[in-house]
């Protein structure tokens, strides 16, 4: 693995210092061996031990680089995790040759010194165990978005070490037993074709500032929960160039590794959030997410056939499969579909369009778009703020259909399916949309939801920190409204639950868009 090196007796020496309770009062102590660090935990606290090799892609070979290895690692996470990151100490080495921790002699190695977590928290367990709820989902995409807000921009030509990466993935996979040659060489080609069809956009956003020194390694074993918040950490320190990256490859991470534990509905509800809350050109990156999934599945699997060579069980390789197959599904979407919903207030629109999201092909669902919210960010207020009654003049909401149409052929010209929530009462709206998916060469389902009035009144009187301003009195002036023809819509009854009105929807999409 590495080069033999001077200083790994004392090292050894160091290990079992740390490795002894006594070092910890008595404390129970566990270690961990990766193959550059050890880490020891004992009571609350977690030493971090960088390891005295030499690997192709890291060097802590002598005591100076394993110092600036550990002071890198802390300044890069503790932004991101200031309740696990504390400092770095010196293992000292006194004149009678005793190892204290932070103490006067000299310092014979360094170490990260964390708070410990509660191991059970980090977010592969539990979407493994219970899955991943949709609020969870929307926390973990207002880390992604908090921690690349923070980011340091970089002008480094990412894009064009992409085809290496996606090279090196697939000759580790040739390398391995087992393994299906034609699916390797599939996954390669396709993968490649679409680095080239994104070559151009993803040189774009360089210039444009969405490279930047992100976490690098954001799967699900490296976000934990603490006190009810998913908090990223173990960010990649070893070499700033690997993870200076687009902020969406960093996001793909954790989505992909969603869809991986079967918690589709988190992953669109995390890319959606994170799409909501950060610049809006990230909808312009969108054409390279498939890329970016199948690029982090295929990393992971690599990691896991490691694992699996490594010793006699059988799951690593099992997982490994499971993310091999990720990469090669994700890697050639199908085609976009665009779904508007109707209806008046009090029909569901906003739950069905939730529900249905990552149900609609290609993975990882459809990107939602809500009138209410539009309207709100138009005038520069939060969600949930009421608008006055200028805000819902015929020229503002005439603005706020404009800005759909115009978003959601954005989106499906980036290859990405799009869900359009909002009343469409008039003829000439669902005739603009209806016209605007043909324009854009889309699939298109146009949905009317109806429900009486009483069923409308109760749904309306329920809502808490909902976008939409419609009240009682809303509900029922639009009782007595026109809607004229529904021609190339499909009305469907939404008194039920919304259960029924998700099966009703699904039953009528187009076969093609239901995953």
């Amino acid at each position: 693995m590495g080069a033999p090196l001077d200083n790994q007796a004392l090292q050894a020496r160091v290990l079992a210092f740390l490795g002894d309770p006594h070092t910890h009062r008595g404390a129970t102590v566990r270690r961990i061996d990766t193959h550059a660090s050890s880490i020891f935990l004992a009571g609350e606290r977690a030493l971090k031990i960088k390891r005295a090799i030499r690997l192709p892609y890291l060097d802590y070979s002598t005591l100076a680089l394993r110092k600036d290895a550990c002071e890198a690692e802390l300044a890069i996470n503790k932004p991101n995790a200031p309740q696990i990151y504390r400092g770095v100490v010196a293992i000292t080495q006194n004149e009678n040759d005793r190892l204290t921790i932070d103490g006067r002699g000299t310092p014979v190695e360094w170490a990260l010194d964390m708070t410990r977590f509660d191991e059970t928290k980090t977010l592969d367990r539990i979407a493994r165990e219970h899955g991943i709820d949709g609020g969870l989902a929307v926390t973990i995409a207002d880390a992604m978005v908090r921690s690349h807000h923070a980011a340091e921009r970089s002008q480094l030509p990412w894009p064009e070490s992409i085809p290496q990466l996606i090279r090196r993935n697939t000759e580790r996979f040739r390398s391995a037993q087992g393994l299906d040659a034609s699916q390797i060489d599939h996954l390669e080609a396709a993968s490649l074709a679409a680095f080239a069809r994104v070559h151009d956009r993803l040189t774009k956003r360089c210039l444009d500032g969405f490279v930047r020194r992100c976490h690098g390694d954001a799967h699900l074993g490296n976000i934990v929960l603490i006190d009810g918040q998913p908090i990223l950490f173990d960010a990649i320190e070893f070499d700033p160039a690997m993870a200076t990256t687009d902020v969406l490859y960093d996001l793909a991470f954790a989505v992909m590794d969603l869809l991986h534990f079967g918690c589709s509905e988190a992953a669109n509800i995390t890319l959606n959030r994170y799409l909501a809350e950060s610049d809006q050109a990230n909808l312009d990156g969108l054409a390279a997410f498939p890329l970016f999934l199948s690029i982090r599945a295929a990393i992971r699997a690599n990691v896991l056939f490691t694992q699996a060579e490594r010793g006699a069980d059988q799951a690593p390789y099992d997982r490994a499969q499971k993310y091999l197959s990720l990469a090669g599904g994700v890697i050639a979407p199908s085609a976009p579909r665009l779904i508007a919903i109707g209806g008046t207030s009090g029909t569901g629109k906003s739950v069905l369009a939730r529900a249905l999201a990552s149900r609609i092909a290609p993975a990882p669902g459809a990107v939602v778009l809500r009138s209410d919210i539009v309207r709100k960010k138009m005038f520069g207020v939060k969600e949930t703020a009421p608008l006055p009654a200028d805000a819902y003049r015929p020229a503002v909401s005439q603005r706020v259909y404009d800005d759909l149409l115009t978003t959601a052929a954005r989106i499906l010209a980036q290859g990405t399916s799009a869900i359009v929530d909002a009343a469409f009462l008039r003829e000439d709206e669902r005739e603009a949309i209806r016209r605007m998916a043909v324009t854009s060469k889309t699939g298109f389902d146009g949905l009317f939801l109806q429900a009486d009035l009483a069923t409308r009144l109760a749904r309306i009187g329920a809502r808490k920190n909902d976008a939409s301003d419609a009240n009682a009195e809303v509900a029922k002036l639009q009782e007595g409204h026109d809607i004229g023809s529904l021609t190339d819509w499909t009305t469907i009854d939404a008194s039920g639950s919304p259960e029924q009105t998700v099966a009703a929807a699904l039953a009528r999409v187009a076969p093609s868009s239901a995953r």
